[in-house]
């Protein structure tokens, strides 16, 4: 098949796609995908279209959606746009010269452009009509042509007045929002009744407006958040009509208008980064949610002389927020062996921007995600990455296969192992590994990990210096480090004397350490740093360690029998004991220091999300655990609390749907110094 061929298929597997999205999204609320992967699907419709038939479709420029026959039929006065969307710095920078020669080519001349930057909230459209001061109509955007009379849910919004505090006629678009508390009051509600749960904020926003029962909608605290003026007549009010979007935003306040406080205006497109920046860190810490900025142009008049597009206004734009899930392309699937055996199958994509960064791996995990998802070489995937968890595929785009795909078998051999590369399926769990683990490529990998932070954290000797003193035959095994000598070092390719002394004095200050991190670096299957942290609280030697029973350590609250038997079984290996006792002839260890019975964290466990200010996360670790408390990765509902930091991920918003309480970095440290 040529990729002409390939382009033309996709293109109209695509365009149906996305229409079928559109009708879920807009008229049934009841989307199936994120808005970012929809956003990820009609981008690729765009530029296909554009390719191979030289301009967009209808499907690609729709506005809102199809009006139901339940409600009666609005003709808006104006048409209601949606505004074109930006995804990096560069596409705004695009539209703000594209403006510019716009203005330039009508031959006017202007002062300097502002900008006003916005929220934009993750709602459901709404255009509120007043005559005289009171509201006689409330119409979604509809097909943005026509729109669906709700004013009998809308009355019930408490932001919402029937009656302004100025006798005027005017026209006021807004976004209707609900609350993530309320989101997840209600959702419990539907879970209790064994009705179907509601997929995001703004899909139970949209079911809640759109209700013929206006008892339903002032059940859910609606509210609504006023953002533009479609039309205004101040009458004999000592109101002025406003000649900007700054001058809009202050007369619905005046007129007792809910608006957002935090609307900026801006000179340049550095103040409207740093607007952005600051809100993409802080929006996890708002009661709505927003998925970007809207900017406009704030005066009125270049507005006007700016116009619309077939879909969008001319004077502004959505800038995204980077998505957490987009779509993109399995190109292959490949297994990789990790230091304990273990194999995890990954799937190389065709590279993608994801919540920031470009992506072009991801996790499979194991066999069973691969058969649940079925996920196929060719296939299109949703790919997820929310702060700082790993990108993961979570759905395959079954539309968008292709015919020739097949369904992925695991192999029985796996050339990195040992042996002759037999593989074996874990008892009890879904992963496989090595029968083996002789093999050369494992042990240098438990190499890497024994020096690595995660391990003794040897600042300075780093894979690459492990692989030379492999290769040179200096190194066999981990203990063999703390005999190195400088002029050994010196000797390998690449070194000079002052970094060859650096490596030593490197290794020299690793030979005391804490208990909990040797064990750690030893690289036992399933002894990550947690755990064994909860371990040496209870068996504070290696002697002490080593004579463990696996039910003594499976007792430990937090162990269980499956670590409890990999610690063991490790531990009474020949080859391992011999390697502790030769280690243990040059790192002295040191046991935990007993905790603070009186502290606030006692037997707490936290979780720590986002960059902190004036600690690193190592550091406020150490301050928990030195106050007795435990450090997990993720929130539960056996979560204490939650430490949010600066551009913080999913976990702030776990914390919230759970009602785990959450601290600043300023509360964290208060509590620790116990003020």
């Amino acid at each position: 098949m040529t990729a002409k061929k390939f382009d033309t298929d996709r293109l109209v597997k695509l365009r149906a796609l996305v229409a079928h999205h559109q009708y879920l999204y807009h008229t049934a609320d009841a989307p199936e995908i994120s808005d970012e992967a929809y956003d990820s699907l009609l981008r690729e419709l765009e530029a296909l279209e554009v390719l191979i038939e030289g301009k967009k479709s209808d499907i690609s420029n729709a506005v809102g959606a199809h009006v139901s026959d339940a409600f009666s039929k609005v003709t808006h006065r104006n048409r209601q746009w949606s505004f074109d969307k930006a995804f990096s710095y560069a596409e705004l920078e695009e539209w703000i010269v594209r403006i510019q020669k716009l203005i330039a080519s009508a031959d006017v001349t202007v002062p300097a452009l502002t900008y006003v930057a916005e929220h934009k909230v993750d709602g459901l459209k709404l255009i509120v009509t007043y005559k005289d001061g009171i509201l006689v109509q409330a119409v979604t955007r509809g097909d943005g042509s026509v729109g669906e009379d709700v004013t009998h849910t809308a009355r019930t919004i408490k932001d919402l007045p029937e009656k302004l505090t100025a006798v005027v006629d005017i026209v006021v678009v807004g976004e209707v929002w609900l609350a993530e508390t309320e989101f997840a009051r209600i959702n419990r509600e539907r879970q209790k009744n064994n009705e179907p749960l509601f997929a995001n904020p703004r899909n139970a926003a949209a079911g809640s407006l759109r209700q013929l029962d206006a008892e339903v909608a002032r059940t859910r605290n609606l509210s609504l958040t006023c953002y533009d003026i479609d039309s205004v007549d101040v009458k004999k009010s000592d109101l002025l009509e406003p000649a900007s979007q700054m001058d809009e935003l202050q007369l619905l306040k005046k007129l007792g208008l809910t608006v957002n406080p935090h609307a900026k205006l801006c000179r340049n497109q550095k103040e409207l980064e740093t607007f952005y920046e600051l809100w993409s860190s802080k929006r996890r810490t708002l009661a709505y949610g927003i998925d970007g900025v809207v900017v406009k142009v704030n005066d009125i008049a270049i507005q006007e002389l700016l116009g619309y597009t077939a879909k969008a206004p001319r004077f502004g734009i959505a800038l995204k927020f980077p998505a957490e899930q987009v779509i993109t392309v399995v190109e292959s699937i490949e297994l990789q062996v990790g230091r304990t055996g273990v194999i995890t199958p990954v799937a190389y994509l065709t590279p993608v921007l994801v919540d920031g960064s470009t992506v072009a791996r991801a996790t499979l995990h194991n066999e069973d995600q691969i058969k649940r998802l079925d996920i196929r070489v060719g296939d299109t995937v949703v790919l997820q990455k929310a702060g700082d968890i790993i990108p993961e595929v979570v759905q395959v785009v079954l539309a968008l296969r292709p015919n020739t795909t097949k369904p992925y078998r695991f192999p029985k051999k796996v050339a990195l192992c040992g042996g002759d590369g037999s593989i074996e399926r874990i008892p009890g769990e879904a992963a496989y590994r090595c029968v083996s683990l002789s093999s050369d490529f494992l042990h240098l990998k438990r190499l890497h990990y024994f020096v690595s932070k995660a391990g003794l954290n040897i600042d300075g000797v780093g894979p690459r210096i492990i692989d030379q003193l492999i290769e040179a035959e200096l190194i066999t095994d981990a203990a063999d480090l703390f005999i190195l000598t400088v002029p050994q070092v010196e000797a390998l390719p690449g070194f000079k004397l002052k970094a060859a002394q650096n490596v030593i004095s490197a290794i020299e200050g690793a030979r005391v350490q804490p208990i909990e991190r040797f064990v750690t670096a030893l690289g036992i299957d399933q002894v990550g740093e947690e755990t064994a942290r909860i371990i040496t609280r209870q068996f504070k030697t290696m002697e002490a360690l080593s004579h463990a029973s696996i039910e003594d350590l499976a007792q430990i609250h937090g162990v269980g029998e499956v670590v409890a038997t990999s610690l063991h079984d490790w531990l009474a290996d020949v080859g391992n004991k011999k390697l502790v006792g030769r280690l243990l002839q040059h790192i002295q260890l040191t046991t935990p220091k007993t905790s603070n019975s009186s502290s606030v964290f006692s037997g707490k466990t936290l979780v720590l999300t986002g960059t902190l200010a004036t600690i690193t996360r190592d550091e406020a670790k150490g301050l928990i655990r030195a106050a007795g408390g435990n450090v997990s990765s993720s929130v539960s509902k056996k979560t204490d609390y939650v430490v949010v930091g600066e551009q913080a991920g999913s976990k702030a918003a776990d914390a919230k749907t759970l009602g785990v309480a959450m601290l600043s970095e300023d509360e964290f440290l208060k509590l620790i110094a116990g003020e």
